[in-house]
């Protein structure tokens, strides 16, 4: 998630820009009024005194007969905080002068920070956003999700950076991350989750771009992978996109499924997806070092996730450890556990973004 710092001259000016026909801003479709999601959006109670704080409303999803916006947690829910029926906005407060902008949606339920996933729902109201579920560069998904696997290449549409590919460079990913308890004040503090997906690069996504919906590079079939909520500079973290589903199903009481086509890949395409063909007996000895090694890892000063992936030139599986580049520590990490190789990924904090 995003935020902004409210400046009351440069809040005038902004009122009068945003009106301004020939607007630059208004040509940005990620962040101006847009009936499609994976574009702008948030709680219009996400703001304290000088900060208001957006991120992206991701896709759409059906349950017991209702359409919903589904989110992250800190993005609708503003981190437990929120209660039944608070208005959502697209697009959000920071692309509208901090300012609610058309009320799409009302936030209903969420799963609490804490239980391995970082999502929320808000039921959708009545013609304010395509109820084909149809995200902006991506445009309508599959209903059937897709397990991630080293690799896999994927996409997302998010406020800040818009549609964006990468590939998944770790599974099965231990990461600490890092969340202010208010828009722009409070205190700082950190929850643990495991089993992540995360994408190692520099530009899939940014601030602002928390709750995007990943799914399967595919023009034939988008596949919702992961939720998108946290990263680093050069790293992207989503939740397991059936971790979300099953968890916010427990939440409301009924099942909940993506709204979309069914349309299940062929074996190309499956083939064309998963770039990468690791041998399964490599991959299965990875998984096992690494659960046997998982808690001294991730005990290690300085060591920010570890989990499955593969060497930078992709040849063999190997435990990925993720070092803070801002600690003083220094992990002391092997080059390899029980003939496992160890990867070493340099990278900043990661932060719920």
């Amino acid at each position: 998630m995003i935020k902004i710092k409210i400046s009351w001259v440069a809040f005038i000016f902004t009122t009068v820009f945003v009106c301004t026909p020939l607007l630059t801003q208004a040509q940005n479709p990620y962040q101006t009024r847009n009936h499609h999601f994976g574009v702008s959006g948030g709680n219009v109670k996400d703001i304290t005194q000088s900060f208001c704080c957006s991120g992206t409303l991701g896709s759409l999803v059906t349950a017991g007969g209702t359409q919903y916006v589904l989110s992250n947690n800190h993005v609708l829910a503003r981190q437990d905080r929120a209660t039944t029926g608070e208005n959502i906005s697209q697009p959000g407060l920071i692309d509208n002068g901090c300012q609610p902008a058309a009320i799409v949606a009302d936030y209903t339920a969420a799963v609490p920070l804490g239980n391995n996933v970082d999502c929320a729902l808000a039921g959708l109201r009545s013609g304010k956003m395509d109820s084909t579920g149809f995200i902006e560069g991506i445009g309508t998904i599959s209903s059937n999700v897709k397990a991630p696997a080293i690799g896999l290449a994927v996409e997302k549409s998010g406020r800040t950076t818009g549609t964006t590919t990468g590939t998944i460079g770790s599974i099965h990913t231990s990461v600490n991350v890092q969340y202010q308890i208010r828009c722009g004040s409070g205190r700082i503090y950190t929850i643990s989750y495991a089993d992540q997906v995360v994408i190692n690069s520099n530009s899939f996504s940014a601030g602002g771009d928390s709750g995007s919906l990943i799914v399967t590079s595919n023009a034939a079939c988008h596949r919702p992978v992961a939720l998108l909520f946290a990263g680093s500079s050069s790293t992207t973290i989503g939740n397991p996109i059936r971790e979300v589903l099953n968890k916010l199903g427990g939440v409301l009481g009924t099942s909940v499924s993506f709204v979309g086509s069914a349309c299940p890949a062929s074996p190309m395409e499956e083939f064309e997806a998963q770039q990468m063909q690791l041998p399964q007996e490599a991959l299965d000895d990875a998984s096992r070092v690494l659960e046997q090694n998982r808690h001294d890892l991730m005990s290690r000063l300085g060591v920010l996730g570890v989990g499955l992936g593969v060497l930078e030139d992709n040849s063999v599986p190997a435990i990925v450890v993720y070092v803070d580049n801002t600690s003083s520590a220094n992990p002391q990490v092997p080059a390899q556990i029980d003939n496992v190789p160890i990867r070493l990924v340099i990278t900043d904090p990661f932060i719920a973004f």
